[in-house]
């Protein structure tokens, strides 16, 4: 009798640890998962990335990587933050002052909106340049609100704008000078514009992050914790979470971060660079968003990468009749999942998805802290203001009106079209067996919410192929990235929207109305220099011009 070879542990498909479990199905993700770990093992990425080696994602990165590595001691080293934010928390509350503001970009607001929305306490979140959005905000219980401004370099061009307008409203609320400052508190990197801004202000407090981690895995940092605490989320708790995964990260078996890591990995090195995201677990809604701006913005350059595509759910177009370039996964478990995280705490979480991400990064050979692409939009909007001066954007016409909607876009592509089913049909023509489709609204992320709903009505009529939807300009700190740096394959579809009421940013020559065109202009200029197709469509009347789409495709 022949005596059965002992089991490999490269072909162990589940690990679990620190509350997190992962679960990989499917022959196809299960090989290439356990050639990565094969890889892992040879070469001990394990090792070397609990040890902050910067050279294992190659030469070119070690000056990015040895400067981004501290995410790894942040369920430790994170808790020197909590006295400061007990005695602000108690200051707040002695000052009556409940409504707590966020200004933050990207990795600066995704974190804390998901930690607040999950632990059930209020955050506002400003991630926009939507004049309607912001006028909301500022109208909303001034008298209580206190303003979080988050920006890790200090000079977001989008958290400036919202300082600028909330000591406005202040002021116009008949707060005095100090009173304004008081209203104030700061997140920033040591050292840079806005501390000093902060300091010389004489702002309510202000928290330096940790300069060693970059935005995207700043989740435990000052960046996700201080708003998420002051809103009165159980932010220690995270901690605790996070660090109780934290020891089998280290491990070469049963390590959840490794196997996740390694099925991203050998997904994206093959035929499988996108991956759709479900969220069947309720205490975790909210994360597929934080995900995708992980992994798009850490994988999409070089014309390689992993597009995560967040879904309604698992019933939603786009999961069972994804194409075969696309892995399933989801947060809980289904049958028809590929990669299943089937639990995990949410502080656990980030910490998982940040190390699997780290991982992803080598297995691909690409550096996984820099974003190469994303100040290309930043600079072509600073363009666009600067030759706007104060007599507004230079927008040549359109190719056609059809009712609320102006249609614009490349004359060789669309000057054929005549209406808006001619355009929406030549857009979806382009979006062939390798492309993916992005939807980009520069509107209302509550306003105008409606509009989302054309995720899941444009994935029925390309069924098979990935459709992402994004709110301009926060997607622009996310998968805009991997918009331009990540495999050339993607279609665009962008909806801007008229504003009826703008609003001046103080102390500029511009409006946030122009601000946010500009943005949205910008950023169209960077995809159709790369060739992509790519159609604007302009809603003269934003609630008649979201009926008019969804009605179009049918939703």
């Amino acid at each position: 009798m022949t005596t059965p070879a002992a089991p490999s542990p490269f072909n162990t498909y589940a690990a679990e640890a620190g509350g997190c479990r992962v679960r990989l199905s499917g022959m196809e993700i299960r090989e290439r998962a356990g050639s990565s770990l094969r890889a892992a093992s040879v070469h001990e990425a394990v090792k070397r990335l609990t040890e902050k080696d910067a050279n294992m994602w190659g030469e070119e990165a070690f000056l990015e990587a040895v400067v981004r590595l501290g995410w790894l001691d942040l369920p430790r080293t994170s808790r020197a933050l909590l006295p400061q934010i007990d005695e602000v928390r108690a200051g707040l509350v002695a000052d009556g002052l409940d409504h707590i503001v966020l200004a933050g970009m990207g990795g600066s607001s995704l974190a804390p909106e998901v930690i607040t929305a999950n632990a059930g306490v209020a955050l506002t979140v400003l991630d926009t340049t939507d004049p309607q959005q912001i006028r909301r905000a500022l109208a909303d219980r001034i008298e209580r609100t206190v303003v979080i401004i988050a920006s890790k370099s200090g000079s977001t061009i989008e958290t400036d704008s919202h300082r600028r307008a909330y000591i406005h409203a202040f002021r116009e609320a008949g707060l005095s000078d100090a009173e304004v400052a008081s209203r104030f508190i700061v997140i920033t990197d040591p050292d840079s514009p806005l501390e000093q801004v902060a300091r010389d202000g004489n702002y309510r407090a202000v928290f330096l992050a940790d300069p060693m981690v970059g935005g995207r895995y700043s989740a435990l940092t000052a960046f996700g914790l201080v708003p998420s605490a002051l809103a009165g989320a159980d932010v220690a708790a995270l901690l605790d979470q996070a660090e109780a995964l934290s020891p089998a990260l280290a491990e070469l078996a049963n390590n959840p971060g490794l196997l996740l890591g390694a099925a991203l990995a050998g997904a994206a090195s093959g035929s499988r660079d996108k991956m759709a995201i479900a969220t069947l677990d309720p205490t975790l809604n909210g994360l597929g968003d934080w995900i995708e701006q992980l992994i798009a913005e850490s994988t999409g350059k070089n014309n390689s990468g992993l597009l995560p595509v967040i879904l309604e759910g698992v019933d939603a177009p786009g999961f069972l009749d994804a194409g075969e370039d696309t892995v399933k996964a989801t947060l809980g478990d289904h049958d028809k999942s590929e990669i299943r995280i089937t639990s995990g705490p949410l502080g656990a979480q980030f910490l998982l998805w940040e190390w699997a991400t780290a991982f992803t990064g080598w297995g691909l050979h690409l550096n996984p802290f820099d974003q190469p692409n994303v100040t290309e939009s930043k600079e072509n909007t600073a363009r666009l203001l600067e030759a706007a001066g104060t007599d507004g954007l230079d927008i040549p016409a359109p190719l056609f009106t059809d009712g609320p909607i102006q249609v614009f876009g490349d004359e060789a592509t669309f000057g054929a079209a005549k209406t808006l089913i001619d355009a929406l049909e030549l857009i979806l023509r382009q979006v062939g067996p390798k492309e993916y489709l992005a939807l980009m609204a520069y509107l209302d992320r509550f306003g105008d919410a409606d509009v989302a709903k054309l995720r899941p009505a444009a994935a029925r009529l390309v069924s098979g192929r990935p459709v992402t939807f994004g709110w301009g300009p926060r997607f622009l700190h996310s998968t805009g990235q991997f918009h331009k740096g990540g495999p050339q394959v993607g279609v665009f579809v962008q909806i801007t929207g008229a504003v009826t009421e703008d609003l001046q940013v103080p102390g500029q020559p511009y409006t946030f109305g122009t601000l946010q065109m500009a943005q949205a202009l910008g950023d169209l200029g960077a995809l159709t220099e790369r060739g992509r197709p790519a159609l604007r469509l302009h809603l003269t009347d934003r609630a008649a011009g979201i009926a008019a789409l969804l009605d179009t495709l049918g939703a």
